[in-house]
């Protein structure tokens, strides 16, 4: 990694902007406006607003229309996208290098001339409200949702798409005032990886946005533990997740839970595929997750299985973190450098790097953190791991045939 810490660069912008750059030498530039606003800073009443606000952000600015929006990055061979996340909404293109003012421009505008068009908001309440019912029909997806609202009371449990009784309730007015107040340009990190001049892009963003931030208030986030079970039609599988509490991003125990996770559940050499799908044939997907951003942690292991066989893989996970008690040190050498292989590997893609710099910072304090993660790694010890495994408390959430 120190190779990599060389290449990059972090730079504090006189109107508050942070940029954060990777140099790299292939032609191409993955580049990605962030803004540090997302579900956890919404309340019940307006669950969703964030997500809404991302979705508006395509439908249309002063001069461009959808269309110009998508097309003028398309035609060039590039991929526009953004997400939401509890802690951030973030914009992003990929891009041939001698395009990325291009794709800059168009970010630009999107950020600071998005009109909230009357009609187009209408019909993207719709828009979302079709995405809310995928996600509902999907029980691998929903599940996850669920078990969100086992871990956390709400408005945090109530997730980030917002329902269907939030998202017709808001009105175009409110949500246009809302976005002016919370998309303030001071707030945004600007991350960089591939073939670009970093001077030239901060030169440019010192030009384009003005100084503006403020603190953003985030409801209070209150743990809970609890259970959900769901009967439904026309299953034939049963989605189970199991799910703990974990250490935030700011403590060092993140990575002895990144060594635990793989020698417990990640992967097909974990213990857990391999005793509840290799021996007993129960699932075909045993799969684990750390959800971590800088106000939360959870940490969840989910399984497809039999009905009937819920209650088993229950006791089979809960037997799993008991076991870990009998891990060696042969056992974590190996966990460590399957966590510290996998960062090298998801580093070959532009878009995950970014995307880790941007997660770093906003939950960190400082993206520099990303490129110390094989350092913290490997000075976890087993003693560190055996402990987080030592659970009190979960939460659980199953969807089952009916």
């Amino acid at each position: 990694m120190i190779s990599k810490i060389k290449s990059f660069q972090r730079k504090k912008l006189k109107n508050g902007i942070t940029v954060l750059f990777e140099k790299r030498e292939l032609p191409v530039v993955s580049l990605s406006i962030t803004n540090q606003f997302g579900a956890s800073h919404e309340t019940s009443e307006i669950k969703g607003i964030a997500h809404f606000m991302e979705h508006l952000l395509f439908t249309g600015t002063k001069t461009r229309t959808h269309e110009d929006i998508s097309r003028e990055i398309e035609k060039r061979g590039g991929i526009l996208n953004a997400f939401t996340s509890q802690d951030a909404t973030s914009y992003l293109f990929k891009l041939p290098s001698k395009h990325v003012f291009v794709g800059l421009d168009i970010l630009s505008d999107m950020l600071k001339n998005s009109t909230f068009n009357h009609e187009k908001f209408e019909k993207e309440k719709k828009v979302i409200i079709e995405e809310i019912k995928m996600y509902h029909d999907s029980p691998q997806r929903h599940i996850f949702d669920k078990i969100l609202e086992c871990l956390y009371e709400k408005p945090f449990g109530e997730g980030i798409i917002g329902s269907e009784k939030t998202i017709p309730s808001l009105k175009r007015d409110f949500v246009f005032s809302y976005f002016k107040k919370r998309y303030l340009q001071g707030n945004y990190i600007v991350t960089i990886v591939g073939d670009a001049d970093f001077e030239k892009v901060c030169n440019y963003l010192e030009k384009n946005f003005k100084s503006e931030n403020a603190k953003l208030e985030t409801p209070k986030i209150i743990k809970k533990n609890s259970n959900y079970m769901e009967e439904r039609e026309g299953l034939d599988q049963a989605h189970f997740v199991f799910a703990i509490h974990a250490p935030f991003a700011t403590d060092k125990k993140i990575h002895a839970l990144e060594v635990l996770d793989a020698y417990l559940a990640n992967g097909m050499s974990s213990q857990l595929f391999l005793e509840i799908r290799e021996r007993r044939g129960l699932a075909y997907a045993v799969k684990s997750s750390i959800e971590v951003e800088k106000n939360y942690s959870h940490y969840t292991i989910y399984v497809g299985t039999m009905k009937k066989a819920v209650p088993e893989v229950k006791k089979l996970i809960l037997q799993g973190f008991q076991n870990v008690k009998k891990m060696t040190e042969k056992d974590l050498k190996e966990a460590k450098e399957r966590v510290i292989g996998l960062i090298d590997v998801n580093s070959e893609e532009s878009l995950n790097i970014m995307n880790e710099l941007v997660f770093h910072e906003v939950s960190t304090g400082d993206a520099l953190n990303y490129y110390k993660k094989e350092e913290e790694i490997r000075k976890v010890t087993l003693k560190e791991v055996k402990s987080l495994a030592k659970i009190s408390s979960y939460s659980t959430a199953a969807i089952v045939p009916k």
